[in-house]
């Protein structure tokens, strides 16, 4: 079976250069890999063009569901290298959807890959298998508060959040919609002792607008609470579009 990637335009791979707009490596210049399908179903999410197809009837807020033909497209590894390689970075962020859903497939891609180093943006309820990890420089590893709709225990499982709680590697970054949003982040910070300067707040927003107001408010809290807090570089830049 091939990677399932998400499309910029029907029958064109998500695959493309930009800077890194959100969490420790913001402002970086990276080539993306958006890779299709997800196990959760985020009412915000603004990528919903990578799960939520026509007869999917989870909840989300723009309430638009998406053509599978025309939004996904199966290629195998070697063209998606191919691809990766001929944009010329250094660096790598694979997103998704849930990219460790499709953790075989990316081991063998990254296989290809051996001089690029690699982040995996996840949201944190699936391992990946050794072969993929020993691959893996940086986890943004992003966990679904009560306001993303997921039931708890499919978006915050034990197990997952202590593994990548101990690893140097993962970072976190939490979407915050409303103030008390933050007291969850405190209440899992306290049962999982994320490690120092490893966990970043970053507003709920698709425009500049919304995410500048706030701001205002997050970076307060961020303030008395000791935690990062995270642009969305990419929507300042280009607005909430594929490929960017």
């Amino acid at each position: 079976m091939a990677l399932i990637l998400a499309t910029q335009a029907p029958g064109e791979p998500e695959i493309f250069a930009s800077l890194q707009g959100e969490g420790p490596s913001a402002g970086m210049p990276v080539a993306f890999l958006r890779l299709s399908r997800c196990n959760l179903a985020c009412t915000w999410c603004d990528t919903a063009y990578t799960w939520h197809f026509t007869g999917d009837n989870r909840p989300h807020r723009g309430g638009e569901t998406y053509d599978r033909k025309a939004n996904q497209l199966e290629l195998d590894v070697a063209p998606v290298a191919a691809r990766i390689a001929a944009l010329g970075q250094k660096r790598l962020v694979i997103t998704g959807g849930e990219p460790l859903l499709q953790a075989g497939k990316l081991a063998e891609l990254l296989e290809l890959l051996p001089d690029i180093s690699v982040e995996i943006e996840t949201n944190g309820t699936v391992a990946a298998p050794q072969r993929l990890d020993i691959r893996i420089d940086q986890y943004n590893v992003s966990p679904k508060l009560t306001h993303s709709g997921n039931p708890a225990d499919l978006a915050l499982i034990p197990e997952r959040l202590d593994a990548y709680a101990t690893d140097s590697r993962a970072f976190f970054k939490f979407v915050i919609a409303e103030p008390a949003d933050v007291e969850e982040v405190l209440a899992l910070h306290a049962r999982y002792r994320f490690r120092p300067g490893h966990v970043f707040l970053m507003a709920e927003g698709t425009d500049s607008a919304t995410l500048r107001a706030r701001e205002k408010w997050l970076s307060e809290l961020c303030l008395q609470h000791g935690f990062r807090m995270s642009d969305r570089l990419h929507i300042h830049l280009y607005g909430d579009t594929r490929g960017t």
